[in-house]
């Protein structure tokens, strides 16, 4: 799953690219993929893309009218928000991802309600092009199909942007931020990082970097962090998500799933040797995904149950 680095990063690659250029077309091919109704997505057509940003887990491709031909935009049309803006938003979820195209096709998209017969195969859920012949796709593997599109005139119409926590690569998440969140509730750790009304952006795997390069395990109860405990956390998930994010920052859309799987510590590398200590790093499964960490660096030694709810072994 795309969390905060990669999709800072696909942001930055479509803002490089996109940003202002005109839309020509935009098709929808997964008609369950889109979430809204009012703007229609032919609304985007003839507007100009200003930026591409990030919300979280959330692209953001952020359109203003287009140009009359005299150098003004055409100014707010009836659908447009305050500002003339419609936003295309989109979370990319488990199996989504942007494909970039120097040359979009330009054969006619045919919409759908169910996905792909292969699950490996990625599906066209969304295909935009612009007026030079680029654009991009969006695409979602397997067979649970989860990516969602939506098409608002503010990106907080949608509630899961709306509702997002602090964004941990923002000034307002500072130590006592952190602490405050580590204290409204008595939670496992693991479950907090990922939580997206508390932390937004960070998701499996990048709470597993963040804990091992913390030290802690992820299912240490969030109350018994004290003030040194909190200013590691706070440093490793600052550190773990800035240099993900300059790891990834200007590499094609195409090679940042290989960059983020090579870049990790513990996470996705069960059986591997730790990078740090030279233990092996193990697994804990769930019934739909799993979680990694290095018993000597995290846990005194001692191996956690492979279990839902898992405590530490005596």
């Amino acid at each position: 799953m795309p969390e905060l680095p990669e999709v800072e990063a696909l942001a930055q690659f479509l803002d490089d690219r996109a940003a202002g250029r005109t839309v020509v077309a935009a098709d929808v091919a997964q008609i369950a993929a889109l979430k809204t109704f009012d703007p229609p997505v032919t609304a985007l057509v003839g507007r100009r893309v200003e930026t591409v940003t990030r919300h979280g887990k959330w692209l953001d491709v952020r359109t203003l009218p287009g140009d009359t031909g005299d150098g003004e935009g055409d100014g707010p049309g009836p659908g447009d928000g305050d500002d003339g803006a419609i936003h295309l938003v989109a979370h990319l979820s488990r199996g989504g991802w942007v494909r970039w195209s120097e040359k979009a096709p330009t054969t006619p998209v045919r919409p759908r309600l169910g996905g792909s017969a292969g699950g490996r195969i990625a599906a066209l859920a969304l295909r935009v092009r612009l007026d030079d012949g680029s654009g991009f796709d969006l695409t979602e593997a397997g067979t649970r199909k989860r990516l969602a599109v939506h098409v608002v005139r503010e990106a907080r119409d949608v509630e899961q942007i709306r509702t997002l926590g602090v964004d941990p690569l923002t000034e307002a998440f500072t130590p006592d931020a952190l602490a405050a969140l580590l204290g409204a509730r008595n939670q496992q750790v693991k479950g907090l990082l990922r939580d997206q009304h508390a932390v937004a952006g960070i998701g499996n795997a990048y709470s597993d970097e963040i804990l091992h390069v913390a030290r802690t395990s992820p299912f240490r109860l969030t109350r018994t962090y004290g003030p040194d405990d909190v200013a590691a956390l706070h440093e490793a998930t600052v550190t773990t998500l800035r240099d993900a994010v300059a790891a990834s920052t200007g590499k094609p859309a195409a090679e940042l799933k290989d960059a983020k799987r090579s870049g990790m510590r513990v996470h996705g590398r069960t059986g591997q040797e730790c990078p740090v200590c030279g233990d092996v790093v193990r697994e804990v499964s769930f019934a739909d995904r799993s979680l990694q960490y290095c018993a000597t660096c995290q846990t005194g030694g001692q191996v956690l149950a492979d279990r839902r709810l898992s405590r530490l072994l005596k």
